[in-house]
């Protein structure tokens, strides 16, 4: 009997001793990211949601999670989103042709109740629902919405000349009160890239990266993250592969002009950000699961970085 005693005895010890040391690397895990957490903790960060992130499942899911693991991990995370696969999709079924023009949609007064439907109505809804499977925390609104984003008609300029390209607007105005209010409820607020118009009673499509680049600024975010089909900002595209890990405002600013139509818009928040007391500004690879935490909670980090001229963190301080 005392055999068999000593036997079960040794053997619980034995199996308790490897569960422990199978979660060893767990727990290593947590404590690397320790000094991330405290150095984010109470920030606001704020995500532009987009590119295949948006349409492939996995990556949605993954998304979702990241972002409730930010809110849980004591950080004030904040979506803004576009829809441009789900619009093209949606203004086809209408008969309706997309069209773009100093890579921004063509958007008449038939598109731009489409865009609305689809932002506000089928995209914006699916995230919420995504994000609200892990507890209740996200809330939708749009910049229509308690005036959160105010526009004037946009008029690019191509070849010289002004263009009209229809209901596209130009942020004039940001209005922080009801996301604040909802990241003070200790909610998501998840934001569509629609706007109200300053001028003239109708609502205006507004490009989401600079959407989210002016909420960054007005919120006082510590990071603009957008997310994005490439690894990053190449060093010499098409010649090159090579990712820009970090640079400067004005190492930026030199850029681009050079800049693909697509990475424009992008690339131009996040210098927007950073000189309007944004901390940094990433664009990273959408395409790769758990993006977010791995670029906030890791040395390397997986994209582009953008962060202030020296000076202009130093007059901040």
């Amino acid at each position: 009997m005392s055999t068999g005693t000593n036997s079960g005895t040794n053997s619980g010890t034995s199996g308790g001793t490897t569960r422990r040391h199978t979660a060893l690397p767990k727990a290593q895990i947590l404590i690397e990211a320790l000094p991330w957490l405290t150095r984010h903790h109470g920030k606001t960060v704020v995500i532009k949601f987009g590119g295949n992130a948006m349409v492939n499942d996995e990556l949605k899911a993954a998304f979702a999670q990241d972002v409730v693991f930010l809110r849980h991990a004591g950080l004030r995370p904040v979506v803004v989103h576009g829809g441009g696969p789900q619009i093209s999709a949606a203004l086809d079924r209408q008969g309706i042709a997309s069209e773009f023009r100093a890579g921004l949609r063509v958007t008449t007064e038939d598109a731009m109740d489409v865009v609305r439907m689809v932002l506000a109505g089928q995209v914006q809804r699916e995230l919420v629902g995504q994000l609200n499977q892990h507890g209740p925390f996200a809330v939708g609104l749009t910049g229509e919405d308690a005036h959160t984003i105010t526009a004037t008609k946009h008029r690019p300029t191509i070849d010289g000349q002004s263009v009209d390209i229809g209901r596209v607007g130009e942020i004039t105005e940001i209005d922080t009160g009801a996301i604040e209010a909802l990241l003070a409820d200790g909610r998501i607020p998840v934001v569509s890239s629609i706007a109200r118009s300053q001028d003239d009673g109708h609502v205006y499509n507004v490009n989401a990266d600079t959407a989210a680049a002016a909420l960054a600024a007005a919120l006082g975010a510590e990071t603009l993250m957008v997310l994005t089909d490439v690894e990053g900002l190449y060093e010499d595209w098409p010649h090159s592969d090579e990712v820009i890990s970090r640079l400067t405002a004005s190492q930026l600013e030199k850029l681009l002009p050079e800049l693909s139509s697509g990475m424009a818009p992008k690339m131009e928040g996040c210098l927007f950000a950073v000189r309007n007391g944004v901390t940094t500004a990433r664009v990273i690879d959408g395409r790769v699961q758990h993006s977010i935490l791995l670029e906030i909670f890791t040395d390397e980090g997986i994209g582009t970085m953008v962060v202030p001229d020296p000076s202009d963190q130093e007059a901040s301080v």
